[in-house]
């Protein structure tokens, strides 16, 4: 076996026998699904606890229509503001104060609380009272059946979209779906690129301040080192990723079956904890949808592509970014020294992650056709792209552009590493590596 081969052999062995290492991966798609399914349980949890609201209505219009629910108990009271300040009630939670008719005065009703108010008790308010100022609103109009006229008048309608293939065959199609699916790749690839460079990083500075790299480069060329340890640490990510999409996989069937068969949950609060926990994606529409449908619509995307597009393009983005990390902790003798080489890197990393996101609207835009030619972005950005079906020479040119960039890269790392893994106590500035590049 060659010198690279047994480096690599010793690095992923070594990792992947960790303690940690088995805990982090059996765990973490258990947190995965907790962090999915346990904020949708709980949304569907009511508490015990009756809170109560008085009600100071100086109109004598609004409080009626306010109707008790599970958690809120509402009270018309005669007593005045003052009254309740000058001796306060502690079995109140809240006090609801309307000293005018807000059709004309919208300013004219108060919530008081010695505590926060929550979220749910002032949509609640806003809804009842809202759907009462609408009514006098249109009654101003003097129009017979006017609110009749006006609410047959609502129409739902949300075009269906249809991919058309040469062939001629059609099949549904939804940019949600394609933006919540290239989202989820975009995320595991900025963050292994992330985690496990960032490992190649503080691998190759333990060996360094450990004085083991000494021994190493008797055997074997820097070179050699650092290439074993990039590949070895790769392999272990993949690894992780394998066996993270197998178990999560399982984890969220057993959970949707859970949570569609299994119990039976408020569906209004379970809607509410997807739409909550959805982050800058528009997923109402989606829950909105049967489930059949939303099943049809998944299998419309491309998984075998995507999946591939996936490997390829992570390969491409965490060589190329790790090799930087190399050549950064060869350069280096401690981690307060790594913050001035990591901030551009970093910014790299977000900016590109915010133009995958922002790629999403417009996946044909130039913002997305640009950032995914550029290597240092086109890992991230492509894979929110690649659900939208763009065209094959965007993606073929991508790939080439960025294997040929981390072969370059890995070139001027591999420079760096040879000259910075053996000198010690000095910090170097970037003006001395771009030296050590020159070096023969």
């Amino acid at each position: 076996m060659s010198k690279i081969g047994l480096i690599i052999k010793r690095e992923y062995l070594h990792r992947v026998s960790k303690k940690s290492f088995i805990i982090l991966t059996l765990l973490m798609p258990f947190l995965m699904a907790a962090i999915v399914f346990v904020p949708l349980w709980l949304a569907s949890l009511k508490g015990s606890d009756i809170r109560n609201i008085a009600i100071i209505d100086a109109t004598g219009k609004y409080a009626p229509l306010l109707e008790d629910t599970e958690t809120y108990h509402f009270i018309e009271s005669e007593k005045s503001l003052d009254d309740y300040r000058a001796n306060p009630d502690k079995e109140l939670f809240a006090i609801l104060n309307i000293t005018a008719d807000l059709l004309e005065h919208p300013k004219a009703a108060t919530l008081y609380s010695e505590k926060q108010v929550p979220a749910e008790l002032s949509r609640l308010v806003n809804r009842t009272i809202r759907k009462q100022l609408e009514d006098d609103k249109l009654a101003t109009f003097d129009i017979p059946n006017l609110k009749e006229i006006i609410q047959e008048s609502k129409v739902s309608f949300d075009v269906q979209t249809i991919k058309w293939s040469g062939d001629g065959t059609e099949k549904a199609s939804s940019a949600k779906v394609a933006s919540v699916v290239g989202m989820i790749f975009t995320m595991i690839v900025y963050m292994f690129i992330l985690i496990y460079g960032a490992m190649v990083m503080q691998g190759v500075m333990e060996e360094k301040t450990n004085r083991i790299v000494e021994v190493m480069v008797s055997s074997v060329r820097p070179f050699e080192l650092m290439m074993g340890k990039i590949v070895g640490i790769g392999l272990v990510g993949l690894t992780q990723i394998f066996m993270w999409g197998i178990l999560t996989m399982v984890l969220f069937t057993i959970g949707g079956f859970f949570f569609t068969g299994g119990i039976q949950a408020d569906p209004a609060a379970l809607q509410q904890g997807l739409q909550m926990g959805a982050t800058g994606m528009d997923m109402s529409a989606m829950s909105n949808q049967p489930g059949a449908e939303i099943f049809a619509l998944v299998n419309t995307i491309n998984f075998v592509e995507i999946g591939a597009y996936f490997i390829i393009f992570f390969i491409g983005g965490y060589m190329l970014y790790a090799a930087i990390f190399a050549a950064i902790g060869s350069a280096v003798d401690n981690q307060e020294d790594t913050q001035q080489f990591m901030a551009p890197i970093t910014i790299f990393l977000v900016f590109a992650l915010y133009a995958g996101i922002y790629s999403m609207e417009n996946p044909d835009g130039p913002l997305a056709f640009w950032c995914s030619m550029i290597p240092f972005t086109s890992p991230i950005v492509m894979m929110i792209r690649i659900p939208f079906e763009i065209p094959l020479w965007e993606k073929c040119l991508s790939v080439v552009i960025l294997y040929i960039s981390f072969i370059a890269i890995i070139w001027l790392s591999g420079k760096i590493y040879r000259v910075g893994i053996l000198m010690y106590g000095k910090k170097p500035s970037l003006k001395e590596m771009a030296k050590w590049i020159r070096f023969k």
